[in-house]
Formats: C-alpha cells, sequence, structure tokens
C-alpha cells in the first residue's frame, strides 16, 4: 500500500505520517503547508505542497506515485473561526474533501479515512460517549466534519471505497519534541503560553455539575492517536469493499480542566494558580470517549497517560521557547 496523507507536515499528519512509514508502510505528504512545517516530514518521504481543491494536481499525485490509500486530515480546525468565518470553513472543509473524494473515486483508490472528531457529538449528557450517540454539532467546525463523515460514508458505498470515520477527542502531547504543536488553540498549550508570561491559567468556570466543578474532558496522547491511523489502514486495505467504520479514538478516561492545569503546573515546575472566568458558552460539562468499538474492530487502545502527553508537550514546547524552561 502507498497512502497519501494529505496535512501530513500538520501537528497531527507528522505523528500519522511517522507512524506509518516506522509500521513498514509507503507514504506520500499532500500539504498546503499554510500550518504545516515541511521539516517534519520525514527524509525520503515525498512531499507535494499544493491544496485538495487543486483536483488536476491531485490527479496526478495519485497517479505518479500510485496510491492505494488515503489518509485525510488537511483542513480547518478554530471553532471559533468557524463561526466568524462559516463559508470559509465549508469551502475548505467539505469542497475540499468532495474534490480529493472525486479524485480518489475517478483513480479506483481503494481505501480512505477521514479525521473526524468528537465535535459532532456537541454537548451530550452522557457519562460515555458511544459511536452511537446522537451528534448535534454546535459550530460550522463540528458541522463540516458530520457532514464530512456523511460524504466519506456515502462515496464509499457507492464507488466500493473502504472508509473510516475516526472522531478525535482532545490530542495533546508529542512523540518528539521536533513534532510539537506549534499552535495555540487547545488547553494544554493555552495554559503553557499563560505560564512562560508569568500570567494565571485561566479556567472557564467552576460550577459545573463535576466532582470538583470544572469541565472534564477526555485526553488522548498524539503518538496513540497515529497507532490508531496505522491500525485502522490495515484494517481498511485488509476489508471488504465498501466496509465503512465510525471509531471514537480517545482513552475513555475523564480529566478535569483543573487537574489539568494542576499537572501542567508541576511538570512545568512553575506554580501559577488558576483565574477562574465565568463559563465560555456551549462548553459541555463532561465529553469522555468509550473506547470499547476500536479495541472490538482494530484490538488497539491508548498506551499513554496524561502524565506523558504534559511532559512531552512541555518538552517541546520548551524547544519552541527557551525562555520557559525553568531553571
Amino acid at each position: 500500500m502507498t497512502w497519501l496523507i494529505t496535512g501530513g507536515a500538520g501537528y497531527i499528519g507528522a505523528h500519522v505520517v511517522r507512524a506509518m512509514t516506522e509500521a513498514g508502510e509507503q507514504a506520500v505528504v499532500y500539504d498546503d503547508l499554510s500550518t504545516g512545517v515541511a521539516e517534519r516530514v520525514p527524509a525520503g518521504v515525498p512531499l507535494v505542497r499544493g491544496s485538495v481543491l487543486d483536483r488536476e494536481l491531485l490527479d496526478r499525485t495519485i497517479a505518479e506515485h500510485g496510491i492505494t490509500g488515503v489518509v485525510h486530515l488537511a483542513g480547518k480546525k478554530q471553532v471559533g473561526e468557524s463561526v466568524e468565518l462559516p463559508l470559509h470553513y465549508y469551502h475548505e472543509n467539505i469542497e475540499g474533501l468532495r474534490v480529493l473524494l472525486a479524485a480518489v473515486a475517478a483513480a479506483g483508490v481503494g481505501s480512505f479515512v477521514f479525521s473526524s472528531s468528537a465535535s459532532v457529538y456537541g454537548m451530550p449528557d452522557i457519562d460515555l460517549v458511544t459511536e452511537d450517540t446522537p451528534c448535534a454539532p454546535m459550530s460550522p467546525y463540528g458541522e463540516t466534519k458530520l457532514a464530512g463523515e456523511w460524504l466519506v460514508r456515502a462515496v464509499g458505498r457507492a464507488h466500493g471505497l473502504s472508509t473510516a470515520s475516526l472522531r478525535y477527542f482532545n490530542v495533546a502531547g508529542a512523540a518528539a519534541p521536533e513534532l510539537a504543536d506549534t499552535g495555540v488553540f487547545n488547553v494544554v498549550p493555552m495554559v503553557f503560553e499563560k505560564l512562560t508570561e508569568g500570567a494565571a491559567p485561566r479556567i472557564f468556570g467552576d460550577d459545573y455539575p463535576t466532582p470538583d466543578g470544572t469541565c472534564v474532558r477526555d485526553y488522548i496522547h498524539v503518538a496513540d492517536l497515529a497507532d490508531a491511523h496505522v491500525a485502522t489502514a490495515r484494517k481498511l486495505a485488509a476489508a471488504e469493499a465498501g466496509t465503512d467504520l465510525t471509531l471514537n479514538i480517545g482513552r475513555g478516561e475523564g480529566v478535569s480542566v483543573r487537574e489539568m492545569v494542576d499537572l501542567i503546573n508541576e511538570v512545568s515546575a512553575y506554580d501559577i494558580a488558576p483565574e477562574v472566568t465565568p463559563r465560555r458558552a456551549g462548553d459541555p460539562a463532561r465529553v469522555v470517549a468509550s473506547a470499547e468499538r476500536i479495541a472490538t474492530e482494530l484490538g488497539w487502545s491508548a498506551k499513554h497517560d496524561v502524565r506523558a502527553m504534559v511532559t512531552s508537550a512541555w518538552a517541546g514546547w520548551v524547544r519552541l521557547h527557551p525562555e520557559a524552561a525553568r531553571s
């Protein structure tokens, strides 16, 4: 198999590329480098710079490299930005996916792995979120992920394509410092940034119906997430045409925001108490994955705990921000 990995120079994408190649799979990275970093791509792995909206380049890349499977990670992923720019998000995430799938179907590619998100669930009021939990996304970003799943499934059925939609929960950590997340859009790097500035990390609300009053989330190490892609790719490669999977990728364990902030303070050797501010609109009290289906379907389970995520993420942050290191 030769896998085209769109967004393969991004934070998650680079981890997937490394995991795939270390597992003996052939990979080709396709990335417009709008947020990706070319230096993340391993030596010997081809890098094609381009947009998934460019059908001609996609056709040429698939043909020239003999692509037999696709892992689609390219796309816009900031919830707040999607509210401000819904047309942009639908164009990039849905039209880009449509163009890519058209190229895939025309070339007879057999397997397609789609990067989805737990944002498709919205605000589920349940202890564990299963893949059968009703979806009610609360942002244009989440809507594009759910609509993307529908499109992938429909094309798979129509063209005999084996497909999987992977619903990521909260991704953190780094397999190596040079692969660390360079963005500051998720809770872990947001806390890092505040500590580095000598400011108090913010907790949005401490009056939720949870043990310590702060929101509870399911965090997954990016290295575990990458391994789940390898397992999914191999499952699809061996599956019957038209196979379709929808899988949560999480640990099945909840961590509160306060627990996460306390752990970050400990790992980073800072000791700055968090500031509690009012709730943010749309933040559910608890979103924790059921990880049973992926264990059954793929024999996969997460290996890294939250401390490993924070420790590895901090090492990557210090590499990018040496002034953050404590003596």
